[in-house]
């Protein structure tokens, strides 16, 4: 790797290495040497930028958490449009890329890399955690719009979203599942707090 390279392409190498090493071999072969020679770079190289290894993982993931920022503007700039179980099913299919659902893994699997992201989410699987709160708040504005009932709990039908949607597309050696799947899971959850249509 040449000299002088910008420190953001150098990250976004590694991270790119990382995640093809994970999504191609699984967490367990996740190691420095296997990044960087996925990288095709020296082993210092991700020393010389990251503390150790977990360091740059705990990187690799609040990365990956920092890019839900455009999906929670698109989805709360669908509030209102469409219908609620369409936009839902919608956005479960873009959290849970092969990636997404393989960094999820990682962090279960790696208790060092758990303990790091500990210090940004104390509770719950970071990823998973904050894609909850970004259905919480996109349910929270559709019952505001009056298209949810007034007592529907968004804080308890968001986790149970994420972890249905967790749990269906989780297997990443078979193929995600059918758009069908996933509306069928979505509208048991939803329709029944969805505000009945005005009679005509």
């Amino acid at each position: 790797m040449p000299t002088g390279t910008a420190i953001r392409d150098v990250r976004e190498q590694l991270f790119a290495a990382a995640e093809r090493v994970l999504l191609r071999d699984g967490p367990s072969a996740l190691t420095s040497r296997a990044v960087t020679t996925e990288a095709g770079c020296a082993k210092g190289v991700l020393h010389r930028h990251f503390t150790d290894f977990d360091a740059f993982l705990a990187e690799l993931v609040r990365d990956r958490i920092g890019r839900l920022d455009g999906q929670a503007a698109a989805l709360h700039a669908s509030a209102g449009t469409g219908t609620v179980a369409g936009n839902l099913t919608v956005v479960l299919a873009d959290l849970f890329t092969s990636v997404a659902v393989a960094i999820v893994g990682l962090i279960i699997y790696r208790d060092g890399l758990r303990a790091r992201l500990r210090e940004d989410t104390p509770t719950g699987v970071p990823l998973l955690t904050d894609a909850t709160a970004m259905i919480a708040s996109y349910l929270a504005s559709e019952r505001d719009l009056g298209r949810i009932v007034p007592d529907a709990d968004t804080g308890a039908l968001a986790p149970a979203l994420v972890g249905a949607g967790h749990l269906l597309y989780a297997d990443r050696t078979s193929a995600p599942p059918e758009p069908e799947a996933v509306q069928k899971v979505v509208a048991t959850v939803i329709n029944p707090v969805l505000q009945p249509p005005a009679p005509r």
